[in-house]
This record gives structure tokens, sequence and C-alpha cells, in this order.
């Protein structure tokens, strides 16, 4: 893996976890951005290897 893929990925797992944690102490409807975030994050990650 390179650094920009080591990157998106550390970035994904930094803002699911930041995800969770809202999600426990405000809510869903506050932590939506965190998670969705994340997902797109992963979801670049995952297209670029494959390209």
């Amino acid at each position: 893996m390179k650094l920009p893929d080591i990157l998106l990925l550390s970035l994904s797992v930094a803002f699911l976890i930041i995800g969770i944690h809202q999600i426990m102490t405000v809510g869903l409807g506050h932590a939506y951005w965190a998670i969705m975030l994340s997902v797109v994050l992963f979801f670049v990650l995952t297209y670029r290897k494959r390209k």
C-alpha cells in the first residue's frame, strides 16, 4: 500500500471511531456526517485499489 492509501484507510477508521462515539453520546442524527464520511473514504480506497 502506498502513502495515499494508508492515509485514506487511517482517515476512514478515524471518522468511524468518531462516528461511533458520537452515536453513543448524542445519537445517530448528529453522527451521520462522520459515518458517511468514513464510508465515502473507504469507497474511494477500494476504487483506487481496483483501478
